[in-house]
């Protein structure tokens, strides 16, 4: 159709379609430079917002004392952060919240845990982590809390107990000078001879009974029983029973016993042995148990092993004494 050309000096009459502007009417060189300038702007479009890199930090913290509140260490995704103790850690005890599914990277050392989450804890989130230490110092265990930042990271965090107070060290010399009193007795009514010197040990016949324990049911503690022995005199009894401490538990003390008939009868204990000074995950050995003799004549009896802290024990049935 004819339209007025008023782009044209003079008018005039025009045919076909208004002229459109087209990149390709450009020069070659003014082409190619939109051209770029549209594929830069689409490219830029296309990606993410990146998110500003978080500083790196390293510092220090305090594990906390009963009733005081847990530090916390700030973690990022795809960040390994380093937490350096100030004396060996138990590997098999540590504890991450959420280890199987948010973490790359949960690898302890001897001194020291490397953490690497793949997601990071959310707004307000905190993963719990907790450690216990091997040399039996207090506290026996580090907890720390993973938090996120929006602009800090910590690459590397050493974590030191509070040094202790002269009262503290004073009262934990009282007792551990306590604890080598009772030793010392213990060492001087153990052993043969000492057993013949107070009469326990005479001409009489001593049974001697094997077994095989079993833990209770239901029981879910790390530990394993194994074979046994019941030895009576007529002075005195013991139990002697091989324990397996399970692998990637905590390592295992013994602290304390009780024994009880299967009719609920219980019979005093004496002290507690072990073969090696602790039990490590994985190994064996054999744990004896210095007791009375039973007043009745009751054969099988329930055995109640707890360990040093009180926390975890092992109930041993089809105790044969």
């Amino acid at each position: 159709m004819p339209r007025p050309c008023n782009d044209r000096p003079g008018g005039g009459i025009c045919y076909g379609e208004p002229e459109r502007f087209s990149a390709l009417a450009l020069p070659s060189s003014a082409r190619l430079l939109v051209l770029l300038t549209l594929a830069v702007h689409e490219v830029a479009a296309a990606q993410p917002s990146k998110l500003p890199a978080r500083e790196r930090q390293e510092r220090q913290v305090v594990v906390p004392g009963p009733g005081e509140p847990v530090p916390e260490v700030r973690v990022a995704a795809n960040v390994t952060t380093y937490l350096r103790f100030s004396a060996p850690i138990d590997r098999a005890s540590v504890e991450v919240e959420g280890r199987a599914t948010r973490f790359k990277l949960v690898d302890p050392g001897e001194f020291t845990l490397a953490l690497e989450p793949s997601v990071e804890p959310g707004p307000g989130e905190k993963l719990g982590v907790r450690v216990r230490y091997k040399d039996g110092g207090t506290p026996a265990y580090a907890a720390l809390a993973l938090v996120s930042h929006p602009t800090l990271v910590d690459k590397e965090v050493e974590v030191v107990r509070r040094p202790r107070t002269v009262e503290a060290l004073e009262a934990r010399l009282s007792h551990v000078e306590a604890e080598l009193v009772s030793l010392k007795a213990q060492c001087a009514q153990s052993g043969l001879p000492n057993l013949a010197f107070s009469g326990v040990l005479d001409s009489k016949g001593v049974r001697a009974k094997p077994f095989f324990g079993k833990p209770a049911p239901g029981y879910k503690g790390g530990l394993e029983p194994g074979l046994g022995t019941g030895y009576r005199g007529t002075l005195w009894a013991m139990v002697v029973v091989q324990v397996r401490n399970r692998p990637g538990q905590p390592a295992w003390v013994p602290g304390a016993a009780r024994l009880t008939s299967v009719k609920g009868t219980p019979v005093k204990v004496l002290s507690v042995h072990m073969e090696k000074p602790q039990l490590q995950p994985g190994e064996f050995a054999l744990v004896a148990v210095m007791v009375e003799p039973p007043a009745s004549n009751e054969v099988l009896f329930q055995l109640e092993l707890v360990d040093t802290e009180g926390g975890r024990l092992l109930p041993i049935t089809e105790v044969a004494l």
